[in-house]
Formats: structure tokens, sequence, C-alpha cells
């Protein structure tokens, strides 16, 4: 199937690694311009080089801490003046800490929002001028299926990114008479490093061996087991395509069948 992704434009955040790689290496190789962020150069010039080793597209390193007030702005421009315009933003950052409510303080709520919900906020704003001029515009939000079933000891990201789900559901209505599509993709349990650092953190805080939250982890999950990045990224690449022109407003899961609700 042809996604008509040749020759557009994209800017990733959190694409150093995880979910964020997987989608702009896999965009790389429908033929996409990629411009990929990152907070650790060192991570993200490695990833660059490797998806222009591997793919043969064009992409680019624009480093910086998407919580920064400046930085959206900033990775907008820098993607606008190495490719002379934008299609597709997909605005992806870690995860908050894990914890129970009683464990943060307002520092940490406030930079769990900077982090998981301004950041986003404020690369779609940047972002809506350039979007604005293109014939296949659309932005997807990276969130959680937390949204639709709270995590325990997650309590940062059950909170937070159910904002994003918000601005992205609004803005998919406000929008659309522009044809921007807004979509978000909720992904479950996807073999990333944060998702290996929360089960290091979960056989602390239970007295359990590593092996075994593995084990309880895919439990629930009828296709028994978890994700792979590169799965993540099948879905996220089709959602941004033309292929999916009128998809929009859509809140997808990609868990494996995890969340239980039938909406």
């Amino acid at each position: 199937m042809d996604l008509h992704l040749h020759g557009k434009v994209a800017l990733v955040t959190g694409a150093s690694r995880g979910l964020g790689f997987a989608t702009a290496h896999l965009l790389a190789q429908e033929g996409v311009k990629v411009a990929m962020n990152s907070r650790n150069v060192e991570k993200l010039n490695e990833a660059v080089l490797r998806v222009k080793q591997e793919t043969s597209a064009e992409a680019i390193a624009c480093p910086g801490d998407v919580s920064g007030k400046e930085i959206p702005d900033s990775l907008i421009q820098q993607t606008i003046q190495a490719f002379g315009g934008l299609d597709i933003l997909i605005a992806n950052a870690g995860g908050p800490p894990s914890g129970p409510f009683e464990s943060f303080d307002d520092e940490a709520w406030e930079k769990a929002v900077q982090s998981n919900f301004l950041s986003q906020m404020r690369l779609i704003r940047a972002a809506l001028p350039y979007l604005r001029k293109s014939t296949a515009a659309c932005v997807l939000t990276i969130t959680s299926y937390s949204v639709r079933q709270p995590i325990p000891n997650l309590v940062l990201s059950n909170s937070i990114r159910a904002a994003t789900i918000g601005l992205t559901k609004s803005l998919a209505l406000e929008l659309g008479h522009d044809q921007i599509r807004f979509n978000s993709i909720l992904p479950g349990t996807t073999e990333t490093d944060r998702i290996k650092n929360l089960n290091i953190s979960a056989a602390q805080a239970n007295g359990i061996s590593i092996e075994e939250v593995k084990k309880r982890q895919v439990q629930d999950i009828p296709l028994g087991r978890v994700a792979q990045p590169e799965e993540f990224a099948n879905a996220a690449v089709f959602l941004v395509s033309p292929a999916a022109s009128y998809i929009t407003g859509t809140m997808l899961t990609v868990d494996g069948g995890l969340v239980k609700g039938t909406f």
C-alpha cells in the first residue's frame, strides 16, 4: 500500500530511542524528510546517523529539552530552515516518574506538566502556521493507554496525559476546517528503556524479581506479550500519512488488547 508519504517533512520529538526513534526510522523508510529531536545530543546524533545510513533519507538532529519554554518554537524553526516546510508533527516526550500520589510535591507536578503537556501544546502552537500551508497536515500526540485505564503507581502520567487527549480532540474539532488532522496513539506496554526502568522500580517496590514483574505484566494482555517499538511505529506512520486522510480526532490504543473498555 502506498502511504503517499514520499517527500513529506516531519518533526519527531523524543526520537533518539524507543517509540520516537522507531517512528522516525519508519517515516524515513517511506521517503519522509525527518527532523529528529532529543535532549541527549550524543544519542540523538547516533540515531540520526543510523537513520541516514539505513534509509538514505534526509534527516537532521534538533537537540533540546522540549520542556523548555523556548525550545518547541526553536525545533519548528530548525525544521523549516532545513526542509522548507512541515507536514507532520509527532509530539512525543518521555513519561514522568512513577510513585504514589503523596510522594510528589508541587515541583514534581509542575515538571511533569511542562514535559508532558505544555511541551506538546507549544509544539502544536508553533507548528500551526506551517501546517496550514501543507496539503497533508497532521499532528500526532503520543500519550498512554493510562488515559483510559489508569496504571497503578503512575499518578503523574495518568493525570497529565489525559490533558493531552483533551487538547488533541479539541483541536481536531476546532481546526478541522483548516484541513489539519489531530490524532493520538495510546501505547500499551512496549519494550522500551522506560518500561525497563519501570520494571526495575516495580521489582524493588514489591520485593520480587524483574522476571516476575514481566510475567505479571503480560498476564492481562490478550496477545500474551509486550509490543516492540516497530509495531507502534507501523500504526503511527499510517495515522500521519495521507492514506489516513479521513481519520481525525481518534485516540488509538496500540496495546495488544490490554484496555478492557469497549470505547
